[in-house]
């Protein structure tokens, strides 16, 4: 696979690597970009991953109002209170407060989601690719496939980015990692909608048609 100079700069500005050290993760990873992230990381070249173990406890929380039907509080943490003020990292924070409000995801990473909800959504996929006819040396395979599908739903850093969907949030964040030189963090996020958990009030369609008549 032939690796262009937008590959190269796009992984550059995910992981901060030099230009050199993308090019050939690239080739090793066959064009693959996920992959060559990860490549990078294993080799310590990614600024990013040096930037995994630090602490951020500054930040900012920031808040998304829809409609005045939903409404946002998320928590997004850097490591000073300098970056907090960046204008990248605020327009970063209010687009996570929209993901959140459009997207509905349950959990920031996919370490929060607990074992027994992802077990149990396997369960219901097995039967599923079962149901389907499927081999059963193969469902396992699908199972794991359509598992990807079930984080990308409820997990933050899986979803794919509601303005750009050819990137998914945890790319975005990577990208403003590496260019702001700080670990930057997501660390929670609590979404509001009217009438959520609430019985909706229906009427007998019964009573409703003897209330036309009258």
């Amino acid at each position: 696979m032939e690796i262009t100079a937008k590959m190269v700069k796009e992984l550059r500005e995910k992981t901060g690597a030099g230009m050199m050290d993308c090019k050939k993760a690239l080739q090793e990873a066959e064009g693959d970009m996920d992959r060559a992230v990860d490549i990078l990381r294993e080799q310590g070249l990614s600024k990013v991953a040096k930037k995994a173990s630090r602490i951020a406890a500054e930040g900012i929380v920031d808040s998304y109002i829809h409609n005045n039907r939903i409404g946002v509080l998320i928590e997004v943490n850097s490591e000073t209170d300098f970056v907090a003020k960046n204008e990248d990292f605020k327009n970063f924070v209010k687009d996570m407060a929209m993901q959140v409000a459009a997207a509905n995801p349950k959990y920031v990473t996919r370490d929060e989601v607990p074992a027994e909800e992802v077990e149990h959504e396997k369960s219901i996929l097995k039967e599923q690719a079962l149901n389907e006819g499927k081999p059963e040396h193969i469902v396992e395979k699908m199972v794991e496939g359509r598992l990807e599908k079930f984080y990308e739903e409820i997990v933050l850093l899986d979803q794919p980015f509601i303005k750009d969907g050819d990137q998914t949030v945890n790319d975005l964040l990577s990208a403003l990692t590496a260019k702001i030189g700080e670990k930057i963090s997501i660390r929670r996020f609590v979404r509001y909608e009217v009438g959520e958990g609430m019985e909706k009030r229906e009427e007998d369609f019964a009573e409703e048609v003897a209330k036309q008549m009258k």
